[in-house]
């Protein structure tokens, strides 16, 4: 009204009421529209939204949440994308937002971090199907019926893709080994298997290496071992068993015939449709191929160069050099080892292209060899005084 009989300047009639002049001009405009109805606080909020998600994408959400309840919303967008396309597809954060809505997120427990970051031995990046297989046992349970169950779980690095789920009774070398042979049957073999260090894959001998591992290396494979209480190097693999236990043993069976059942639909579930975020959200069945290395049966023996001594392990895991009896392990019983003299009274003793420890005729009354470690540090001494 002041504005219309113009009695003060605009500008001064915006400060006395305490208003910047551009909310005094939109008012003013207001009223020269509608009058004053055209003053009545209006809502902040737009009559439309481009980013707004449609309410059929969070029904589709739902669905697939509820058919797979341990899909995150990363796996769950890439499904949609998969089926629908991607037009009008809302973000995975929007797609976890209507999760959340629907009551179908469950809060986790933060984590206490750990301490500081321990050096950890170099390890091989696969990057080609087959190149390392990582090996382990899934902690072992009850099924229904009360029988114990060791899960022996096998997969690719490279691809993801789950080669074995088996439910064995123990965590036996006889089983394991009937177990992969099966294996390099159907997909070949890898360049190389990656394990912990307790058994049947490693042991407290030379080398580190057990019964079970030492046949993998007169396959022609690698064998690589992870830091003793460090799983996280084996961390894809550890992750998977979290999902196997989530989604498959919990609860378990009533049978080891039908916990088998289980394992086996869920790794055809793991490889054939759930997305891997570590594969773009690619199923592992697209980045795996079959093994060019085709499984014989035939396990080589080993070879060592012109100039060492070849001894056969006997059964109580000894060797005769210099007329007295070593010991060298009872995982190379029947196995030919290889003798290098460095030094006169001291020989390295090898399995293949590993170097076991050493064996010092000075020290025939100890009986066995010194390990590897000590090999390690003696060669090195050796090389510092050449």
């Amino acid at each position: 009204m002041q504005v219309e009989e113009a009695e003060r300047s605009f500008k001064s009639l915006c400060a006395s009421f305490g208003i910047s002049r551009k909310t005094g001009y939109k008012w003013w405009g207001r009223f020269c529209e509608q009058g004053l109805e055209g003053l009545r606080e209006r809502r902040s909020r737009p009559r439309t939204s481009p980013h707004k998600s449609a309410r059929k994408w969070g029904q589709r959400a739902v669905e697939l949440r509820m058919r797979y309840p341990w899909w995150g919303a990363k796996k769950i967008r890439a499904k949609l994308k998969a089926r629908h396309g991607q037009e009008h597809l809302p973000a995975a954060s929007t797609i976890g937002a209507m999760l959340s809505a629907a009551g179908l997120v469950r809060s986790r427990r933060g984590r206490k971090k750990s301490g500081p970051q321990i050096e950890r031995p170099a390890l091989s990046q696969a990057s080609a199907a087959n190149q390392v297989w990582a090996v382990d046992f899934k902690g072992w349970f009850r099924t229904g019926d009360g029988r114990r169950c060791d899960p022996l779980t096998v997969s690719d690095l490279f691809s993801r893709y789950i080669l074995c789920c088996r439910a064995l009774c123990a965590q036996s070398t006889e089983r394991a080994k009937a177990v992969f042979k099966g294996l390099f049957k159907q997909y070949g073999l890898p360049q190389r298997i990656r394990v912990d260090n307790g058994a049947p894959f490693g042991s407290r001998g030379a080398g580190g290496l057990s019964r079970l591992s030492v046949w993998w290396l007169r396959l022609g494979m690698e064998v690589e071992f992870i830091a003793p209480g460090h799983p996280e190097q084996n961390g894809s693999h550890e992750r998977m068993h979290r999902t196997l236990k989530a989604e498959s043993a919990q609860p378990p069976a009533r049978s080891a015939r039908k916990q088998q059942r289980r394992f086996d639909q869920w790794r055809r579930h793991f490889n054939m449709e759930r997305p891997h975020e570590a594969l773009g959200q690619q199923v592992p069945a697209r980045r795996y191929e079959r093994s060019s290395r085709v499984y014989s049966g035939v396990e080589p023996q080993p070879q060592y160069p012109s100039g060492y001594a070849v001894r056969r392990v006997r059964s109580n895991g000894q060797i005769k050099w210099k007329g007295r009896l070593r010991f060298v392990g009872e995982a190379f019983v029947g196995q030919r080892v290889g003798l290098r003299e460095s030094e006169p009274g001291r020989a390295e003793v090898y399995f293949m292209q590993r170097l076991l420890g050493t064996l010092h005729e000075a020290e025939a009354d100890f009986g066995g060899l010194r390990p590897t470690a000590y090999a390690l540090q003696n060669q090195r001494e050796k090389e510092k005084k050449v």
